[in-house]
């Protein structure tokens, strides 16, 4: 039986990336099989390593959780771009490569020499990935973008929250892993196309356009139905009985999404499924208040466990709401493997969170540790500069990316 090597497997980017927006889709790359080579700062490198608490590893070279989470096999090189030594350097690897992701504000590849139509010339193969936070041009093209401010600018905030209450962030920077997500699946689609092309391309996405592209029915409920979404605590808008519950020794998730549903949850908690008020979703919806006051009295009578299996029984979709610490505990995330356990060279054995997708056919590559700042620098620069040297008089690579006349290092 052949190895697991990822679906990815001879594909080689160069992430220029830091934070969470590009190293997210760098980290979906490379646990599909790509060869992923994370170009950092040699003066502290991605900004996420120093991000913390919590830190784990020694104390003369802590390594950051959050760094750790997004990173995992990759490797990385230091180069200072300011110098034209390191510049070069980096050229090299790019005409060797398959994929560029960059996350930098508009304008910074231009002044590097790196623009569309630079990288074009030098690689004519390369799909370029280039993330930003509110998109390229317009009257607030040129903003930074950083996750929290996009959660409010694109509406996510002025609808999470309880009735009430202040508008809320979610629980984690969901528009920077959402642009990640749609960059990844930007650069696959693009390197399909090149199957038929032979010609790379320019993928773009943004922090404000993928928080627009997951509105779903909260935006068509103002761009179709006129109505704004508001604060709605755990309640679903449309949907009910739909949402958390209180149980005596903890919460829970109910999902009555049909009438069908209804039948079958109403005598479990004691309600007459024919009662008036709650007689269909509209009257549920209307009557919403009551409905939730008499499900709530009658599941803080007994335990979440209880009320699971109930429910379990009754058919009726439903899940406790947990800490991490007992979402790592769960078998169902053992038996899923979505815990990479890797061995890191300072920090020891770490446990990171999994990728989600699987291959039967071609895999998935074995994770590896985050790397340490610069760990790959003399192997893969010495490695790939050293192969554009010997090119013969800028012949073509046997790959067909072009060798040092089609611009090379300068």
């Amino acid at each position: 039986m052949t190895a697991a090597t990822g679906p990815l497997d001879g594909i080689t980017v160069i992430d220029l990336t830091r934070a969470l927006s590009g190293p997210y889709a760098t980290l979906m790359l490379a646990d599909a099989g790509a060869e992923v080579i994370k170009v950092e700062r040699p003066d502290g490198g991605d900004d996420s390593r120093g991000w913390g608490p919590p830190f784990v590893g020694p104390d003369d070279e802590p390594q950051s959780t959050y760094f750790l989470s997004i990173n995992r096999s990759k490797r990385s090189v230091t180069l200072d771009l300011k110098d034209a030594g390191d510049l070069a350097a980096l050229r090299d690897l790019i005409a060797g490569a398959d994929v560029l992701v960059e996350n930098f504000r508009p304008g910074v590849m231009d002044r590097l020499g790196l623009g569309a139509g630079d990288l074009e010339t030098l690689n004519g193969r390369l799909v370029v990935l280039s993330i930003t936070g509110f998109g390229e041009g317009g009257p607030d093209g040129a903003r930074s973008g950083f996750d929290q401010i996009i959660q409010g600018e694109a509406g996510f905030m002025g609808m999470t929250g309880h009735p009430g209450g202040e508008p809320t962030k979610f629980g984690v920077p969901i528009t920077d892993i959402l642009s990640g997500m749609f960059g990844a699946y930007g650069v696959v689609a693009a390197l399909h196309e090149r199957e038929r092309s032979g010609r790379g391309q320019r993928v773009t996405t943004s922090l404000l356009a993928s928080a627009i592209a997951v509105h779903a029915y909260q935006g068509t409920r103002w761009t179709l139905g006129g109505q704004v979404p508001g604060l709605e605590g755990n309640r679903h808008p449309t949907i009910a009985p739909y949402g958390a519950f209180t149980c005596a020794d903890g919460w829970a998730n109910i999902a009555v999404g049909s009438e069908g549903l209804w039948r079958r949850f109403a005598p479990v908690v004691g309600i007459d499924p024919e009662d008036p008020r709650f007689a269909t979703n509209a009257e549920r919806n209307a009557n919403y208040d009551a409905l939730e006051a008499e499900i709530n009295a009658a599941l803080r009578g007994d335990t979440v466990d209880t009320w699971m299996a109930r429910l379990a029984e009754a058919g009726v979709p439903a899940g406790r709401i947990r800490s991490m610490d007992e979402v790592y505990a769960w078998p169902q995330v053992a038996h899923l493997g979505l815990v990479d356990e890797v061995e890191h060279p300072t920090a020891g054995t770490v446990s990171l969170p999994g990728a989600p997708v699987a291959w039967s056919r071609s895999g998935r590559r074995p994770p590896a540790a985050p790397p340490r700042l610069g760990e790959h620098t003399a192997e893969v620069v010495g490695a790939r500069t050293g192969a554009r040297a010997d090119a013969s008089d800028g012949a073509p690579s046997p790959d067909g990316r072009g060798g040092t006349s089609d611009g090379g290092a300068p």
